[in-house]
């Protein structure tokens, strides 16, 4: 194999070039990257970047040195449109074509949008420039903020507005934020977070649309409602960037489909980050960037499936000065236990956090199925979590193990 090509300059693409290098691939190495800049972090964007404790410096993810040593060709502020597998090229949107031997798909994912968010005041938090363009809408004085989506990206994003002081709804469409994630009992336990931070929380309650003629003025909810807006930032999911492989041979469903170690059905080619559905499942967390390409990167290489992921899901969250974290597989049907800390019982009413099981100094919380735990959930216990999660890793290691 004498060139790969990395598709896509995200967190997954430069940790394929690292691993690349480490697995003793000596040829040539192209990187392609859409957006403009070099790689960089993203979590930080809804967080210190957007409330101004960290600058752009503080987010790459690279600096000179190593990007010398990676000895890559770094084709950037360009976008792929096209791979012809059987040729083995990668088609750019300016009408280069990259001829390559071996392919890694990072190409991540976009944030989705809603009909009528051209609107002046409107928002998406998911690049560098989307979040220079918010951080300057919010630097203009006190607005009225509506965050359309209580999952990690909206509660975030929340959490860093109303620290600079602003006024802050949180819309989500489902009964409570995060419970496919969590469940639906640590799920109300980690919306009371959202109250404490000064924020209204409406759930139950979908967007019927935007107002406004040039720019937005307020979000019509599906209850007939409408909140004054000045800024609204859409945080409803993201969809995984394939449209570039349309017409190729990769299979494609939610994304890159790949088998248990990021490789796709065609020879020599791998999907890492965001954009892989690997085993069945896309996760599009910061862990899964960063382990899924050591095992794609030596299926590569193999020519062949070696090796398979074998890590257990993990996630954090940083939200009104409090840390989420989550690891494992939770299930309906699994049972909750408090394991540390206490939760304050509470209710949810009329669509809005009224109470709710709040968690007063944090928690760790244990969930269980058929006398062994799934998964693991802390609200500031990252100590006991960091045990927790560590157990969780052995135990499914052994599980495999046994299974084997």
């Amino acid at each position: 194999m004498r060139t790969v090509t990395v598709v896509g300059a995200s967190l997954s693409g430069l940790y394929a070039a690292r691993e690349l290098r480490a697995q003793g691939f000596d040829g040539r190495l192209v990187i392609i990257g859409e957006e403009p800049h070099a790689p960089y972090d993203r979590p930080p964007l809804s967080k210190d970047f957007l409330t101004g404790r960290a600058g752009e410096a503080q987010l790459a993810l690279t600096d000179s040195e190593e990007t010398e040593g990676l000895d890559a060709e770094w084709l950037l502020g360009v976008r792929a449109r096209g791979l012809d597998a059987r040729g083995r090229t990668v088609l750019l949107g300016d009408g280069r074509t990259v001829a390559t031997d071996g392919v890694v798909i990072a190409t991540g994912a976009s944030a989705r949008r809603l009909p009528g968010d051209g609107l002046g005041g409107v928002h998406t938090l998911r690049t560098l420039d989307d979040a220079r363009r918010l951080r300057e809408d919010l630097g203009r004085g006190i607005r009225r903020i509506v965050v359309i989506g209580g999952g990690f990206i909206g509660a975030e994003t929340a959490s860093s507005c109303t620290a600079l002081g602003h006024s802050v709804t949180v819309v989500e469409a489902a009964t409570l934020p995060l419970v496919p994630q969590l469940g639906a009992e640590m799920a109300a336990a980690c919306a009371t977070l959202h109250r404490r931070g000064g924020v209204e929380l409406i759930t139950g309650t979908g967007v019927a649309g935007l107002r406004g003629t040039v720019a937005v003025t307020g979000v019509e909810l599906s209850d007939g409602r409408t909140l004054p807006a000045d800024i609204v930032i859409v945080g409803i999911g993201a969809t995984p960037n394939t449209a570039w492989l349309a017409g190729s041979t990769v299979a494609l469903h939610d994304g890159v489909l790949c088998d248990d170690g990021c490789a796709t059905a065609l020879p020599q080619v791998v999907a890492v980050g965001d954009v892989a559905r690997v085993g069945g499942s896309r996760a599009e967390h910061w862990t899964s960037a960063t382990e899924q390409p050591r095992v794609a990167v030596a299926n590569l290489l193999a020519g062949r499936t070696t090796r398979t992921l074998r890590s257990v899901p993990y996630f954090w969250s940083d939200q009104y000065g409090s840390r989420i974290q989550f690891a494992g597989r939770r299930r309906d049907g699994d049972t909750v236990r408090i394991a540390e800390g206490q939760l304050t019982d509470g209710a949810l009413t009329g669509g809005e956090t009224t109470g709710g099981a709040q968690p007063d100094g944090g928690f760790l919380a244990l969930y269980e199925r058929e006398g062994r735990t799934t998964a693991v959930l802390s609200v500031d216990r990252p100590r006991p979590f960091t045990r927790a999660r560590r157990e969780l890793v052995r135990e499914e290691g052994q599980m495999r193990t046994g299974a084997a």
